[in-house]
């Protein structure tokens, strides 16, 4: 292990604090390091891994679409993007998709998309995007100063014309980010990396309000809450409100990369031919994986059993003395200011457990969609060996 150490410092970017640990090897919801040491994955490669690690069903389908053909471009088209297309729509309120690869490259399709929209109906002033703090929506240009976190910011200056902030579940804050040139609000209805923070309700009402009244696009960062993650398709779906615009990645290809963006068609109509392209996106191989996982999350009962079991490991945190938020099988906990979540991580990594921090000294479970009580059990057992109050 020392050698892979060695090697990533000398080879590597140092912009990732690394554990000193490399995985070999990935079944179900455990995953084995170059030693054969065995670990429970809560985290799920950040909200990624939707069916675990190895899927059968996503092994299958990655090795015949890649023993048959990987990648053309989008001068042509491709049979399993349409399909995906079509499930995301036919189970969405939205009527359009377009495919990128990302979470980032999701979003940065979502601020030109926003622009375009407004440009073609002889608005070219209305171009602001009001984001939120605590929201995280990338690390390219465009989608990191739409993250309204300092310091993410640092560095990178000057930033992005066109992004303005207000606080998160604050109207009055809201208000006064409106402008003339205000074209979309643009949020998470829970902040991952911000801390696993949900949207209230009442804010949300607000958003919807303000929108309406002022002709605003509502753009809806579903990243890391979409694809069953939250207990439903989507987490607007949780909610009394249709977005205009939708952006999509992490657990669409079950680990594989693939983004989308899913827009109502007068929006979507915005990017006719030579406005906006990805070379790599929505490709055979890409979404013959997302092709699998939403076969998978849309079967009978399965997103009923993740907020089952989203409510089950809820109930087994606060019997540990964790206080919890969020909803399905994304859920935070903050800790005590003189317990900090990076040093459970880490105690937890040693005893066999994978789990995520988030903004605000926050724990961060978001295991597989497909972990069984027992799985949750075994993980819970591991932590409460290494938080104490």
């Amino acid at each position: 292990m020392v050698d892979f150490i060695s090697q990533a410092d000398r080879y590597l970017f140092p912009n990732y604090a690394r554990y000193p640990v490399s995985f070999v090897k990935g079944e179900g919801v455990y995953l084995y390091d170059t030693e054969g040491k065995k670990y429970i994955d809560m985290l799920a490669g950040i909200a990624v891994n939707t069916l675990g690690h190895s899927h059968p069903d996503i092994v299958d389908a990655v090795c015949k679409q890649a023993s048959q053909l990987i990648h053309t471009s989008n001068l042509f088209y491709i049979q399993p993007q349409i399909e995906v297309a079509k499930l995301l729509v036919e189970n969405s309120c939205l009527d359009k998709a377009f495919f990128c690869n990302s979470g980032a490259e999701a979003n940065e399709t979502a601020i030109k998309l926003v622009r375009k929209y407004f440009y073609d109906r002889g608005k070219p002033e209305k171009y602001e995007i009001i984001t939120f703090t605590g929201g995280f929506h990338g690390r390219t240009i465009g989608s990191l100063t739409a993250t309204a976190q300092p310091k993410y910011h640092e560095g990178f200056k000057p930033l992005l014309q066109g992004i303005r902030y207000a606080e998160f579940n604050n109207p009055d804050s809201l208000k006064d980010a409106i402008s003339e040139n205000t074209a979309a609000i643009m949020f998470e209805f829970i902040q991952g990396e911000g801390g696993v923070n949900p949207i209230n309700q009442e804010f949300l009402q607000e958003i919807k309000n303000i929108a309406q009244e002022n002709g605003l696009l509502i753009v809806v960062d579903e990243v890391q809450t979409g694809i069953g993650r939250t207990g439903k398709l989507f987490a607007y779906q949780h909610y009394d409100i249709c977005p205009d615009i939708i952006t999509l990645a992490k657990g669409l290809g079950g680990g594989v990369p693939v983004g989308a963006v899913l827009a109502k068609r007068e929006i979507a109509d915005s990017f006719q031919p030579g406005t906006h392209g990805s070379t790599f996106g929505g490709n055979y191989l890409a979404t013959a994986a997302a092709r699998v996982v939403l076969e998978h999350v849309l079967s009978d009962g399965f997103l009923e059993d993740v907020t089952q079991k989203g409510k089950y490991l809820e109930e087994k945190l606060k019997e540990l003395g964790l206080e919890t938020r969020g909803k399905g099988l994304m859920l935070g906990s903050p800790l005590p200011e003189d317990i900090k979540a990076g040093d459970i991580a880490k105690k937890a990594l040693e005893n066999g457990l994978v789990v995520g921090t988030a903004g605000g000294n926050t724990l961060r479970f978001v295991p597989p969609l497909i972990i069984t009580r027992d799985q949750i059990d075994e993980a819970l057992e591991i932590l409460a060996k290494v938080v104490q109050f």
